[in-house]
């Protein structure tokens, strides 16, 4: 999940790791073929998915993903498809949008093809922010304005529209916050952050997910509702129309905050839906990384320094068959900028740690987290509480500690050396029993099997399972792919042991 040192020495671990063991394998399925390539490098920023061709972000796992120098050369990267790659908003859409056809502030989402979208039941789980004890607005002084993103790139990178319209717009969001400032204006490329199209999706994303459906309908009604006067005047170039609407909406919100009835929506739910997890870790990704994401196309091919995605509808798929909960604790094995580790905390609501050592991916989670604390807020949503640590996680001594209580453990090995997953089962001898470990390639030998001679591997503690995912659910490759699920469980080795005496 993120870029890593090389090789590192010095492993701490109590029991030697065991040389690597080549096997090939031949799988008889239709994906074989299409998955030659399955690590193909992609630069990918901090944990969003990387780029296919220029560097494009989009939500997921970040780990070190590229060809391996064993690997075999190269293949040509699966043809990406949107034009150019840079921020992302539209990447991290859900699939579940309906929105019609013909609405231009609408484009095609990167999905991550499954028959249905599961999540967890998290009967403890609370979502709902507990409101400041003075009872004003809540803190969000550390936000990213979407006006400060086109700000930063407005005469080069954005272009004014029509003069009807105002140069710029507040947004109310479900909480006291103090509303987001915008600047209206449009990307001259489709790939770069759109504010406009932020503001109509915002405002129908909050009716779709707070209210109940008695009170959505003045806000999504298909004939006359807000959301369709928005975009209406945004269509006509009317700015009275839009100022009009906008300010319809935002009293609207207001009204509902102050009345309690996203309080009382957010307090009946322990799930919050994965489309609504996805707009946030959006925004945040684009005020953040977005920006930032030529510092993350260095990497080294043939290095376990390579980076890639695991993308958000994977993740919270990763999510359900580990049974995470909010009461559980997660940690993601090179978090690159944190989209993991975020994710977790919004969707799940768990503790969740991230440890990453490529100072640059680090500079952007740090940058990721804080405008992650100030934007939950501003969505009037609790999280699970968050940490980032810097450094090498073989070596790293609270990481270390908190593997002995992890009941998750996320590692992207796809592109990692031989080397490096051994030392990695070393670390997973202090895991608990029945702590879960996902991977992209399996830390078990095929058809594995104690023996007297190899009764001190690691591996003998790992009961391990392959799994499935669909396409488009990692960032170096459209097509599908397998990952493994181990979990720790001492029992078969314990009873090999006994039946020794």
């Amino acid at each position: 999940m993120g870029f890593f040192d090389h090789l590192q020495t010095g492993a701490t671990a109590a029991i030697k790791s065991q040389p690597p063991i080549i096997r090939q394998e031949v799988t008889k399925t239709n994906t074989t073929r299409q998955r030659s390539n399955p690590q193909q490098p992609v630069a990918r920023s901090a944990r969003l998915a990387p780029p296919r061709g220029p560097l494009r972000p989009s939500l997921g796992s970040g780990r070190s993903t590229s060809l391996s120098s064993s690997s075999s050369t190269p293949q040509k990267p699966t043809t990406a498809r949107r034009k150019k790659s840079t921020p992302l908003p539209a990447l991290l859409k859900s699939s579940d949008d309906d929105s019609s056809g013909d609405d231009p502030d609408r484009r095609p989402l990167k999905k991550c093809k499954s028959s249905s979208v599961r999540q967890v039941r998290n009967p403890n789980r609370r979502l709902r922010a507990e409101p400041k004890s003075s009872g004003g607005a809540n803190n969000t002084s550390s936000l990213v304005h979407a006006a400060d993103i086109a700000a930063s790139g407005a005469l080069s990178r954005y272009v004014a529209l029509s003069d009807n319209l105002p140069k710029d717009l507040t947004l109310q969001y479900p909480s006291k916050s103090l509303p987001e400032r915008y600047e209206l204006v449009r990307p001259k490329d489709k790939d770069d952050f759109d504010p406009i199209a932020e503001i109509v999706e915002v405002a129908q994303v909050v009716p779709r997910y707070y209210l109940k459906e008695k009170h959505a309908d003045v806000f999504l009604d298909e004939s006359s509702s807000i959301y369709r006067r928005i975009k209406r005047a945004l269509s006509q170039d009317s700015g009275k129309d839009l100022h009009a609407a906008v300010a319809e909406y935002n009293a609207a919100i207001k009204k509902h905050v102050d009345q309690g009835t996203f309080a009382e929506k957010l307090n009946s739910i322990h799930v919050l839906p994965l489309p609504l997890v996805e707009q946030i870790l959006t925004q945040i990704y684009a005020r953040t990384v977005s920006p930032r994401v030529d510092s993350l196309r260095k990497y080294e091919n043939g290095t376990d320094n390579v980076y890639g995605e695991l993308l958000p509808r994977f993740v919270s798929k990763i999510f359900v068959e580990t049974g995470l909960t909010s009461d559980k604790i997660f940690v993601d094995l090179g978090s690159g900028v944190g989209n993991v580790v975020l994710q977790a905390a919004l969707e799940i609501g768990c503790e969740s740690w991230g440890c990453e050592v490529m100072e640059n991916a680090c500079e952007l989670a740090t940058l990721q987290e804080r405008e992650f604390q100030a934007r939950c807020q501003l969505w009037g949503l609790s999280t699970g509480v968050v940490h980032l640590e810097r450094g090498d996680f073989l070596t790293n001594t609270l990481i270390a500690q908190i593997l002995q209580r992890a009941d998750v453990v996320l590692v992207n090995n796809q592109a990692f050396t031989p080397e490096l997953n051994d030392r990695l089962t070393n670390l997973f001898l202090d895991l608990k029993d029945g702590c879960q470990i996902v991977s992209l390639k399996s830390f078990v030998p095929h058809d594995h099997k104690i023996t007297s001679r190899n009764i001190n591997s690691p591996v003998n503690l790992l009961e391990v399972e392959m799994k499935t995912y669909f396409s488009n659910c990692v960032s170096w490759t459209n097509a599908p792919g397998t990952y493994f699920l181990a979990r720790k469980d001492s029992r078969k080795l314990k009873a090999f042991m006994k039946g020794r005496k």
